[in-house]
């Protein structure tokens, strides 16, 4: 960050999950202040998120793509309301998408207030995503920032919890078995009370329930199981059914990449 105008880094996994992340831990620990945030969006994910059948998301679907874009519309309210921070979406262009689907993308988001770049480094490699850092420094330069944290450290941890499921999550409330309840008081006795919190959830969904897409609303976040980080300084909330340590493929991507027809293993 000394050596250079602009970093950029990655804060993955959904905005609901990696984006909080970054903002109420690494943020915070770090005493970074973020200049904007891009929001990456691909069109087959909205048209799964509002119910396309996986193996047809390569194919223009105008319903699906306006029914899973309020999955977006929370995403991009989320980061200019809860994180106050200016909001570009890079729509991740693929061969396949059709203009009729990228128009009615611009159109929903023009009423957000937040830019939209088509960004085609897929295909183009870095060439392909330069109209995007030049909007990126434009929004650094023109919009205001009014960054803050989605909980302060003296809540308790259960607040805090709550405090992202009811904001970033649209959850109405959290809950958790007996024993649950008194390890996180025990944790607070111990000292740990003023740890940011780490939640452990399906990416799929702003619920606890990968099969809940768009944007739920009204749901009970369910924490199942707590678990300190002492060295990290945060503690993990275990939400819903989710493996904390990612699966990979069988079949790594690895093994699709290549250069030319030359067969060189």
């Amino acid at each position: 960050m000394k050596m250079a105008d602009y970093v950029v880094t990655e804060a993955g996994f959904g905005a609901d999950l990696g984006a909080e992340k970054f903002v109420d831990i690494k943020c915070r620990k770090a005493g970074l202040r973020p200049d904007a945030v891009v929001l990456v969006a691909t069109l087959r994910a909205l048209k799964y998120q509002g119910g396309a059948d996986l193996k047809e998301l390569n194919q223009e679907n105008l319903d699906a793509l306006a029914k899973g874009f309020v999955n977006l519309e929370r995403h991009v309210n989320n980061i200019k309301n809860h994180f106050g921070l200016p909001c570009v979406v890079a729509i991740n262009n693929f061969t396949f998408d059709t203009e009729a689907e990228i128009n009615l993308l611009r159109e929903k988001l023009d009423r957000y207030g937040a830019k939209v770049v088509l960004s085609k480094h897929w295909a183009e490699g870095g060439a392909g995503a330069e109209d995007l850092a030049r909007t990126v420094v434009e929004t650094i330069d023109q919009e205001e920032n009014n960054f803050h944290f989605v909980y302060e450290d003296d809540m308790s941890l259960w607040d805090k919890m709550k405090a992202i499921a009811t904001k970033i999550y649209g959850a109405d409330d959290i809950s958790a078995d007996a024993s649950v309840k008194t390890q996180i008081r025990k944790l607070e006795e111990q000292g740990y009370g003023h740890y940011p919190v780490c939640v452990a959830k399906t990416q799929y969904s702003f619920s606890t329930d990968p099969k809940k897409l768009g944007a739920p609303s009204g749901h009970i976040v369910n924490v199942r199981e707590v678990r300190l980080s002492a060295g990290a300084e945060f503690v993990v909330m275990i939400c819903g059914d989710v493996m904390t340590m990612p699966g990979l493929p069988k079949v790594p991507s690895a093994e699709k990449i290549d250069i030319d027809e030359k067969e060189w293993w």
